[in-house]
């Protein structure tokens, strides 16, 4: 007998609580450790076991045995499994070799993996060990589950091994490349395996087994599943363990005791906790003592994997409000929700141009094997904080002596920082096409000892990235410089629309919505025009001329060739014209009260609009305010064919696309006069929004969508986006072009926009909330001394009808090495590319295919990184990209949202609706629209800003509240037992049953302040106003609320971030292997 008869149990049960079961993933069997070092077997005997190299049990093969095969002996212990039914075996049996039966039960298998929490200390990035780490270091003193220790070495070895550790992390960058280890990451589990947390029901509901008992069979238990390999199928269907004793290696024979959980035999006694059951050479049951069972361990921390939350915090606390200089060539910028100064320094600043890629690769091999795509989210038109940023500035070429921008001769760039002056500064070469031009004499000057003009600070175009000329009549149709545009506000009054306060609504606000009609100054009025028009089944349009004392309607009931019936007094000023349009206004609701037509029209209401702003001869915005479905017999009359069993199917795309061409011809003849759509769309049932939206998104426009409208409580968030619609700064009749040097060229262009070409993007209009998507390819191979050069020229006509070219300039890296290109990776703007691309495939593919598309994009970059950049390591390892290692929790928010995912439950025009959103989102927006920020209201006094939590349902408290935004909507989410004190000062209620908000948010108290404050800073950041929303814990709201908690599991087959990470790792293995 051993003189510490339980010595060898705790090492063993330590051992089995610091290393994770067998790792399963494409057939391989990683098998850890089971036996400690120096673990007692029954003989009293010590027995020593080599350590075995990291990486050597990946490369056996388990497979499951025939029915007719009989397997060799197995010369290991057997230690017994966390789950029943799947025992460890420290090595495998000679006779089993590699087959298929084995891989097809692959995904039936769900082992886990233990997390090593690094100290503060420790410099190197996080990792997650794999069993293989933990089996190389069993002479390690497992001083915590949690804390690696590694083994006494000399000091050569251990001089040795730490620098073979740091560089397993650093190498072969070291310092530059940081990268992401995770461990033994393994494939979610087949639809109806019980997930971790089902696993833990089901061991807390039949208690933690005992030593050398068993859990019994369980309907939907792990007993029911198909045998597992080193299990045989028993009769009832009951997989049941091959168990061999420490007694030479010899198989159990037949005994009472040879499976586990049979009732005791008359006669025999039960066997003893802790021991194990065998027959002795003689037929008497011999009682063995053995490990004992452990309960099961939980899969991957979601604690221990990159965090938005972290990286964003971790961001902004090093770069928050620093100056952000763009002197340096392909410099990254800070994330989107960093608040930073950006100082133009000769390259246009992130506001207006971010890239996917800071350094492009030279080659389209090398673009290809990358995977990230080449793209560039443009906002010619981005909003400006002047305050602390400097306006683009205004170029006048009259006002300097020479009558037109200066341009290069070949590829007609304009002038920028990116020429370089020669010849005494009498000739520039353009570094995008290599041509020599002449300057011109007005604009010549000479050149310092350095090469540069010496007036190069005192022009614009030479030492800034952004910049505006003032275009001539030759940048004008018709070689005529254009007219101011127009505003016209065309408002549906049949009964549904009166009914539910809409007019009325309007009607009371929209005098103090003119009042802030864009001007060229703010110190001068608005050169906008306004017209207004009423419509049921037939037009009215109202003459609001100043001379006049009231206004006057002319009623045009011919809607199948509507026409404009009046031109003078249409269109007026409103400064001018203020009294008579507010009495219109004052009337209308009144005049329409008792309409009780349900008939609806909307082509003739917006070709009637686009007559107006032809003949008048100017550019403008339709503002459209609809109701129902357009089913009156008329140009565009439409009828319901929503089927929402096609949503999620093959046949998505025809749900999802317009039945004819009539609004998309419709809105090619806007872009020709400069005419946009912004739709209003007030909407009980269905309107097919497919068909509507293309007369939206080729002009430019934007759709807002209310659903079930009720004027108590949306009317204010329906008319602050009215407020924004009218008062953002737009540029109208536009027309953008991307140039570059030689090696890559603009290829396709993704947004609002109407292209009859491929290198002009036509706009009818143009504002701050909209971006474009410029994809980048190779045509050649890029230098890399020369790097990759942009130049993006946007012309359009100004709010105050001024002709003007706005001119941004981009100077980015190139490089031929991996490494270089994965570390200028920029991940928000690589997410908001691949959605847009996505959004747009989904009108012509199914959504399976474009998710499959997704991840495969995803993981053929991470593979490539892996295999170009990381260090070799174990194939049990995840390791991520420092500068991507959020593009997996992104692109599984992606996967899950209901513009891709959505079924069924997700009406047919709200999926559209979305997937518009979407189109022209920029990246501050579409950051928050996939992963929103959760957080936590419980700390009301301090003057630290509210923290941001994971978002995920295990970090929500019974006794708190929790606010998500998302863009669209504002969840409030309160828990049941949250204190009463708390809903006394933010709410002046003593129930949550009690707490009801109105239109307008909180109540003013000065309890609520501080969240008062948090709504305004996140609705600040949006082109929209979030309809809010109070959730309280297990209401019927509260499924909704979850849907957008992406973190956890999603409905149907949408996993959770840790399921995905696991199936990302396996397609990663798939593509290196």
């Amino acid at each position: 007998q051993p003189t510490k008869p339980f010595h060898g149990q705790q090492l063993i049960s330590q051992t089995n609580q610091s290393v994770s079961q067998a790792s399963f993933v494409r057939g391989e069997r990683s098998i850890p450790s089971q036996i400690g070092p120096n673990s007692i077997p029954p003989t009293g005997q010590p027995v020593q076991r080599p350590n075995v190299p990291i990486g050597q049990f990946n490369q056996q093969r388990d497979v499951l045995p025939s029915s007719h095969s009989t397997p060799q002996q197995s010369k290991q212990p057997m230690v017994s499994s966390p789950i029943v039914g799947m025992p460890h075996i420290g090595q495998l049996p000679s006779g089993l070799q590699k087959s298929e039966p084995f891989q097809s039960m692959v995904p039936q298998l769900r082992p886990t993996a233990p997390q090593l929490r690094p100290t503060q200390s420790d410099p190197r990035p996080t990792m997650i060990a794999s069993p293989q780490m933990m089996h190389s270091q069993r002479q390690a003193s497992f001083q915590s589950p949690f804390r690696f220790m590694p083994p006494a070495l000399s000091p050569e070895q251990s001089t040795s091994a730490q620098n073979q550790m740091h560089d397993s992390y650093t190498a072969p960058y070291q310092g530059d490349l940081k990268e992401n280890r995770f461990g033994n990451m393994m494939p979610p589990p087949p639809l109806g395996f019980p997930q971790s947390s089902q696993l833990q029901q089901h061991t807390s509901a039949v208690g933690i087994p005992q030593p050398g008992t068993s859990i019994p069979s369980q309907p939907g238990s792990y007993s029911q599943m198909p045998p597992t390999p080193g299990t045989f199928a028993q009769p009832g269907g009951h997989p049941q363990p091959r168990t061999f004793t420490q007694h030479g290696g010899v198989p159990p024979q037949p005994g009472p005791y040879s499976q586990p959980g049979m009732p005791p035999q008359p006669g025999i006694p039960p066997p003893s906790p802790g021991l194990s059951s065998s027959m002795s050479p003689d037929g008497q049951p011999v009682q063995r003592p053995v490990a004992p069972l452990q309960p099961p361990r939980s899969r991957l921390d979601p604690d221990q994997i990159p965090s938005p939350i972290v990286v964003i915090e971790e961001d902004r606390m090093k770069r928050s409000g620093e100056e952000f200089t763009t002197n340096e060539v392909g410099k990254i910028p800070p994330l989107v929700t960093t608040d930073y100064v950006a100082v133009d320094g000769g390259n246009a600043t992130p506001r207006f141009i971010r890239s996917t890629l800071y350094c492009f690769p030279t080659g389209s091999d090398l673009a290809k094997q990358c995977a990230v795509p080449m793209s560039l989210l443009i906002n010619p038109m981005a909003d400006i904080d002047s305050t602390t940023e400097r306006q683009p500035p205004i170029i006048d070429p009259v006002q300097y002596g020479y009558s037109t921008p200066i341009r290069c001769n070949r590829c007609k760039a304009y002038m920028s920082p990116l020429m370089q002056f020669i010849d005494g500064g009498r000739k520039f070469q353009c570094q995008l096409c290599s041509c020599v031009s002449d300057v011109p004499q007005e604009y010549f000057n000479h050149l310092d000892h350095t090469g540069h003009r010496i007036d190069l600070y005192q022009r614009p175009e030479l030492h800034l990235g952004s910049y505006e000329f003032v275009a001539t009549a030759d940048y004008c149709k018709n070689q005529k410089l254009p007219k101011p545009p127009a505003y016209i506000f065309m408002i549906n009054v049949s009964y549904n629309a009166m009914k539910t306060g809409v007019v009325e609504s309007l009607c009371k606000e929209l005098p103090l919505i003119l009042d802030m009609l864009p001007s060229e100054t703010s110190d001068k009025p608005s050169d906008i025009r306004v017209g207004f028009v009423t419509y049921t089944d037939h037009l009215h349009f109202y003459n609001v001329k100043s001379t006049l004392s009231r206004p006057q309607q002319v009623v045009v009931s011919d809607i199948q060739s509507a026409f404009l019936p009046l031109l003078d007094g249409f269109l007026v000023s409103w400064e001018e014209s203020r009294c008579v349009v507010e009495a219109l206004l004052d009337e209308l609701p009144a005049m329409f009260a008792d309409c009780r037509s349900t008939d609806s029209i909307l082509g003739p209401v917006l070709q009637a609009g686009l007559d107006c702003l032809k003949s008048a001869g100017r550019a403008g915005k339709l503002f459209v305010f609809h109701n129902g479905l357009p089913s009156t017999e008329a140009p565009g009359s439409l009828k319901n064919r929503e089927d929402r069993k096609m949503l999620g199917g093959d046949k998505e795309s025809v749900q999802l696309s317009p039945v004819n061409d009539f609004y998309a011809r419709l809105g090619a003849e806007c872009v020709a006069v400069g005419c946009s759509v912004e739709l209003f769309a007030f909407a009980n049932q269905y309107i097919d929004v497919p068909t509507i939206l293309p007369v939206v998104t080729l002009t430019g426009g934007s759709m807002y969508r209310y659903s079930q409208f009720d004027a108590s409580t949306d009317a204010y968030r329906f008319l602050r986006d009215v407020e924004r619609a009218v008062s953002r700064r737009v540029g109208f009749d536009a027309i953008m072009r991307v140039r570059s040097n030689q090696g890559i060229r603009a290829t396709d262009f993704v947004g609002n926009l109407l292209m009859n070409n491929t290198t002009d993007v036509e706009l009818a209009a143009i504002d701050a909330d909209k971006s474009i998507i410029a994809e980048i390819k190779h045509d050649d191979t890029l230098g890399r001394d020369a790097g990759a050069l942009i130049q993006v020229a946007l012309l359009y006509t100004s709010v105050g009808g001024q002709r003007r070219l706005r001119i941004h300039n981009l100077a980015l890296g190139a490089s031929d090495q991996f490494a270089d290109v994965y570390k200028s990776a920029d991940q928000d703007t690589l997410v908001n590319v691949l959605a847009k691309k996505a959004s747009r495939a989904l009108l012509k593919m199914p959504q399976n295919e474009v998710k499959d598309t997704l991840i495969n994009q995803a993981a053929t970059a991470l593979a490539c990184y892996r295999q170009s950049c990381s260090s070799p390591s174990s194939s049990g390892q995840l390791i991520l990209p420092e500068c991507l290692k959020l593009m997996p929790v992104y692109v599984n928010c992606l996967l899950k949202h209901d513009c891709v995912s959505g079924g069924s439950e997700v009406p047919v025009d709200e999926k559209r609706w979305l997937i518009h959103l979407l189109s022209t989102m920029d990246v501050g927006s579409s950051a928050a629209f996939f992963y929103p920020p959760l957080f936590s209201l419980r700390d009301l006094d301090s003057d630290r800003p509210f923290s941001a939590v994971r978002c995920s349902a295990d970090k929500l408290e019974d006794d708190s509240a929790f606010l998500l935004y998302n863009g669209v909507f504002l969840f409030l989410w309160l828990g049941q037992s949250i204190p009463v004190e708390w809903l006394q000062r933010v709410f002046g209620v003593a129930s949550i049953n009690q707490v009801a908000l109105s239109g307008a948010g909180f109540p003013e108290l000065e309890g609520n302040r501080k969240i008062r404050k948090l709504i305004a800073s996140l609705e600040s950041q949006s082109c929209r106003n979030a309809k809010l929303i109070v959730v309280r814990q297990r209401d019927q709201l509260e499924g909704w609320f979850r849907r957008f908690l992406v973190e956890d599991p999603g409905p149907g087959s949408n996993l959770s971030y840790v399921d995905f990470l696991c199936h990302l790792h396996k397609e990663i293995r798939n593509k290196i292997s």
